[in-house]
């Protein structure tokens, strides 16, 4: 049965290899998702997308046979000697989170190296995008480096923000000066949690000056690692007044929106 399922479906992959993730979502003919996979990575190299794609084919019960076209994107798009086609990082957000949730006009996109908020039209386009890009500022890696300081998860971190009653104010963005500035409110006998909820609002503000440079529009979607810790996401929604819509698998936004490019890439070329 396997066998012959192999030798009847047709599908389309997209890749998105970003800076510390490799994302792959698998779309069959009527653009329903029948695999995805989101693997860790360290570096961006071609290896870690090719067993991205591997491990969403076998989730699917396909095999390499069974793809027609292969689009990639994000950091590494480039990399990978066997895609069709690559596409920004921004189109391909904007092609998934329109996808999702046709209302949504704001896409708020937290990787782990870059912030980008994307401005979408009625049709799904884009109209203009900031991007944080310079600096880890605000993003997952920035993250991940203050909850080492702490010796906390992420998880953890999660938890004991959502318990704060009087965030501390990190005045930093600096990922190596607000580094300091925590270990510094920590021994002045800050909590954790207070700690933690300080550092949240100083990346919601960051979100929201970018917000503010192209005029932000309800609806607001938020995509990338980062959009799974929902704390986060609760002050972020405070601090910029806003209704934000999480997808359920927020990482695999760019790779489906880079799959439905090689569907209509596939559609356009048949």
């Amino acid at each position: 049965m396997k066998q012959e399922r192999e030798n009847k479906i047709d599908v389309v992959i997209g890749i998105d290899v970003g800076s510390v993730t490799a994302k792959t979502v698998i779309l069959d003919q009527r653009k329903q998702i029948v695999g995805y996979s989101v693997v860790e990575e360290g570096l961006v190299n071609e290896e870690s997308a090719i067993a991205s794609m591997r491990q969403a084919l076998e989730k699917a019960g396909l095999s390499q046979e069974n793809v027609k076209f292969v689009v990639t994107t994000g950091y590494g798009r480039n990399l990978l000697h066997f895609h069709d086609k690559s596409f920004s990082e921004i189109s391909c957000h904007a092609k998934g989170g329109h996808f999702l949730v046709p209302a949504v006009r704001t896409i708020i996109d937290i990787g782990g190296q870059d912030s980008k908020v994307i401005s979408l039209n009625g049709g799904g386009k884009v109209e203009t995008f900031q991007m944080n890009d310079k600096c880890a500022a605000g993003t997952g890696r920035f993250l991940e480096v203050m909850s080492r300081a702490l010796k906390l998860s992420f998880s953890e971190m999660g938890e004991l923000g959502a318990q704060s009653r009087h965030p501390s104010h990190v005045s930093s963005m600096c990922t190596v000066f607000a580094e300091s500035e925590i270990i510094s409110l920590a021994a002045q006998g800050i909590s954790e949690s207070d700690i933690i909820a300080g550092l949240y609002e100083s990346i919601a503000r960051r979100t929201l000056s970018l917000m503010g440079m192209i005029q932000a529009r309800s609806k607001v979607m938020m995509t990338g690692g980062v959009a799974k810790n929902k704390q986060l996401v609760k002050i972020l929604e405070a601090v910029i007044k806003m209704e934000i819509v999480v997808p359920p698998e927020p990482q695999i936004v760019g790779a489906l929106g880079a799959a439905l490019m090689a569907h209509q890439a596939m559609g356009e070329e048949a």
